[in-house]
């Protein structure tokens, strides 16, 4: 039953890149939720917190594509090395103008310099995967790769990143709360510092470059129409996560427990990462694209029961079985895109899949925020149940394309 998971320990490199990967994704759990903390700690005011993670991740979402797609072009560690430092420096800017209550106008300036350099980690991670298991790396990696093997690959990095969304707001909650305000982004910012660089080195296992062409050039990858179909549902579904965030923490407070915050975040992830190991069990049979459809739905059914809840513990109990559909939902999105985009653009295609989820959050972070400090928590859960029945009214209009890769599929299967 576990032979995919121990193709995948087996294959050389692939933990180093992998953990290390782990270490420096570590800050997108943590990020949003510091941030949230150490502004509402100096101004006492969720709808300011709510914007600047708005800003923050409309600016995340322009960047996340174009650091991708130049990791395609001249390579991940160089492309790393431009970044991190960047990263580092604008965080750094931020805190101090924060802290020593400079201008709120400066704030944003500032926010939007450390997000110019966001990158999609997660994404880098799993083009390595696709590297490191294909015997020819000069062909797509799902022509070559037993697919049940990527699945698993993918459900693994899956697994990882819900030990992210576990430990991270954990740990950001409890820095902030008992440390310093800052000192969630503080701690954010030594991990990535530690995970990137050591992410960087391991040459061995980086995907080749792949220069522009100068005859049949790539364009962007978005004009594909089912990459376009995957981004817009994951924008709304984005839209849920950033909402239930800051909901989750104003609920919270609301119930004189703003220190569960972190927990509560973590028991949202252990459910997802349950099902992140089953999914890399399962030999599906049922195409990427079929999946993807089932498991957004899912989401959405299992958002119904927060409007309901009135107590910590049923919040707890909500989020647990609600991220059952998370990790797949992810898992089944990359699948999608992977197949249908050329092998020197797959780290691109990846980040689209990412790329539209800050926005959506941006747009739902400042409306949760808003309805928080002005109707209550328990008012602001609805807007992450209309962001995710926003994402399934967002495939009717690619419903042929979806059809039609459904069609494809099968039949070349």
């Amino acid at each position: 039953m576990f032979s995919a998971y121990t193709t995948l320990f087996r294959t050389p490199g692939a933990m180093k890149f992998s953990i290390s990967g782990l270490i420096g994704r570590m800050p997108i759990s943590m990020d949003s939720l510091a941030l949230i903390f150490i502004v509402v700690a100096v101004s006492d005011s969720y709808a300011l917190a709510g914007a600047l993670s708005a800003v923050a991740s409309i600016v995340i979402s322009i960047a996340n594509p174009f650091w991708s797609r130049l990791a395609d072009r001249i390579g991940q560690r160089k492309m790393l090395m431009r970044v991190v430092p960047m990263k580092i420096i604008g965080l750094s800017l931020f805190i101090a103008l924060v802290m020593n209550g400079a201008p709120v106008w400066t704030w944003f300036v500032s926010i939007i310099l450390a997000e110019l350099a966001a990158i999609n980690t997660g994404g880098l991670v799993r083009r390595r995967w696709l590297h490191v298991l294909s015997p020819d790396k000069s062909t797509t990696a799902e022509d070559e790769t037993d697919k049940h093997v990527v699945n698993t690959a993918y459900s693994y990095e899956a697994l990882m990143d819900e030990v992210v969304f576990i430990v991270g707001p954990i740990t950001a909650t409890a820095c902030a709360t008992s440390i310093a305000p800052a000192a969630g982004l503080i701690a954010g910012m030594i991990l990535m510092s530690i995970g990137l660089p050591l992410f960087a080195m391991q040459r061995a296992t980086e995907p080749p470059p792949s220069p522009v062409r100068v005859k049949d050039p790539h364009p962007p990858v978005i004009g594909i129409p089912i990459v376009q179909a995957i981004a817009l549902a994951t924008t709304f579904t984005g839209g849920f996560f950033g909402a239930i965030s800051i909901t989750v923490v104003g609920f919270a407070e609301s119930q004189g427990a703003k220190s569960y915050s972190g927990l509560l975040l973590g028991i949202w992830a252990s459910g997802s990462a349950v099902m992140a190991i089953i999914n890399g069990l399962i030999k599906w049979k049922t195409p990427y694209v079929g999946r993807f459809l089932i498991f957004l739905t899912a989401l959405t059914t299992l958002s119904i029961p927060f409007i309901f809840v009135d107590s910590i513990f049923w919040l707890a109990i909500a989020l647990f079985f609600n991220g059952f559909a998370i990790a797949p939902l992810i898992v089944n999105a990359y699948g999608v895109v992977q197949e249908v985009v050329p092998s020197e653009q797959i780290t691109e295609s990846f980040t689209w899949v990412v790329a539209g989820m800050p926005l959506g959050g941006a747009i739902s972070s400042a409306l949760g925020g808003w309805i928080i400090d002005t109707y209550g928590a328990q008012t602001a859960f609805w807007v992450p149940l209309g962001f995710m029945c926003a994402a399934l009214l967002a495939t009717l209009p690619y419903f042929r394309v979806y059809k039609g890769l459904i069609h494809y599929s099968l039949n070349r299967d």
